[in-house]
C-alpha cells in the first residue's frame, strides 16, 4: 500500500521540494482545520502559485479546477489558501524563507525533515471564499462556431462572439 507521499510523487512524477512544500502544507492545514478529503466542494483551496505543491494538494485533499475547488489567484508565492465551506473555518499558509545555507536543490532534504508548524506563518486568508461553481450554459460563438460558456461570450458589432474572437477596443497606444 503506498503512503500518501508516494501517492503524491506517482502523480507529480518525481520527489522535489516544491512537492514537498505542498504535502507538508497539506499536513498542517488538516491539522488547523480538521480537513478530509472532498469528494466535491467541501474543501476548497485557493492557491497562489501553480507550482508543484499544489499536486499533493489535489491528490490529498481532491481539489481540482475540474470540480471547481482549486483556484488560482497567481501571485507567484508558497501560499495557499484552505476554507471548509460548512464551517466556514479557512487558513492562509505562507511558507517561510529557506534558512541561510540551504539551496533550492536540497530543499527536499530539509522540508522533509521540518515539521509543518515550523515552515509556514499561519493567518487568515486574505481571499474571500468563491461561491460554489455554477454550471453555465453554453452557446455556438457566431464566428468560429465553437460551443462556448456564456459568460466568455462577449457582443461584438450585435453577435456573440467567443474571447478567441473578440477583437478588443483600445485607443491607448
Amino acid at each position: 500500500m503506498q503512503t500518501e507521499w508516494e501517492k503524491c510523487t506517482a502523480f507529480h512524477g518525481h520527489e522535489c521540494g516544491g512537492l514537498m512544500i505542498g504535502y507538508k502544507a497539506v499536513l498542517l492545514a488538516r491539522r488547523l482545520l480538521g480537513l478530509e478529503f472532498s469528494h466535491d466542494e467541501e474543501v476548497v483551496c485557493i492557491s497562489e502559485n501553480d507550482a508543484c505543491g499544489v499536486d499533493a494538494v489535489q491528490v490529498l485533499l481532491g481539489c481540482s479546477a475540474g470540480k471547481g475547488n482549486l483556484l488560482f489567484h497567481l501571485q507567484g508565492k508558497h501560499a495557499f489558501n484552505f476554507y471548509l465551506r460548512k464551517s466556514g473555518k479557512a487558513v492562509r499558509l505562507m511558507l517561510k524563507p529557506l534558512p541561510q545555507g540551504i539551496t533550492r536543490e536540497n530543499s527536499l532534504f530539509y522540508y522533509r525533515e521540518q515539521n509543518p508548524e515550523d515552515l509556514f506563518f499561519v493567518s487568515e486568508p486574505r481571499l474571500l471564499l468563491p461561491e460554489e461553481a455554477v454550471r453555465f450554459s453554453s452557446a455556438a460563438c457566431e464566428n468560429c462556431g465553437e460551443m462556448t460558456a456564456e459568460p466568455y461570450l462577449r457582443v461584438q458589432s450585435g453577435r456573440r462572439v467567443c474571447l478567441a474572437c473578440f477583437k478588443a477596443y483600445s485607443r491607448f497606444i
